[in-house]
């Protein structure tokens, strides 16, 4: 019976946890209306350093701004691709943002142990705020600081596709 019970329970934390795995050929779309303009809430985010973050800073820059948790493993396993894929897309005027919302202790002590070199924010809003059901989620912003697509799910950020859908976001 225990089994059962613990079986039960291993299914059901495997499914809160990270639901709508996709991986790239299944990405799921939802463009956003031009209207909708970069989060612009002060102190909606922070650096690791506590310092105030306002994603329209990056006006005039793309900016693909990827929320995940320590402990969502879709959003750590699409990481090594998040990673190639800024490499690739740091001369198209991408900005890669990592925001997660859990403390800025946890954040440091994940940058420091998996060693990702990517620019990690805390996120101090709700996940309802932003309209996120699952993670990873990430958000697309033009150089109008316009949010023109949500991708829900884990991605192979580095796919051929996957670039240049990205290179052709204007």
């Amino acid at each position: 019976m225990w089994l059962k019970i613990l079986f039960f329970s291993l299914i059901l934390t495997l499914l809160i946890s990270c639901n709508n795995i996709i991986n790239n050929q299944q990405i799921s779309e939802k463009k956003v209306p031009n209207s909708e303009k970069l989060l612009q809430t002060v102190n909606q985010f922070v650096d690791l350093e506590g310092r105030p973050v306002t994603i329209s800073d990056y006006k005039g820059k793309r900016v693909l701004l990827n929320f995940w948790a320590t402990w969502c493993r879709p959003c750590i396993e699409e990481m090594p691709s998040l990673l190639r894929a800024q490499e690739i897309l740091k001369k198209e005027g991408y900005i890669f943002l990592l925001a997660s919302d859990q403390s800025v202790k946890v954040i440091k002590a994940f940058k420091a142990k998996k060693g990702f070199d990517f620019t990690f924010i805390k996120y101090n809003g709700s996940w309802a705020q932003q309209e996120i059901d699952a993670l990873p989620t990430t958000f697309i912003y033009n150089k109008a600081g316009e949010k023109v697509e949500k991708i829900v799910g884990e991605v192979v950020w580095d796919s051929p596709e996957v670039l240049q859908r990205l290179k052709d976001t204007h």
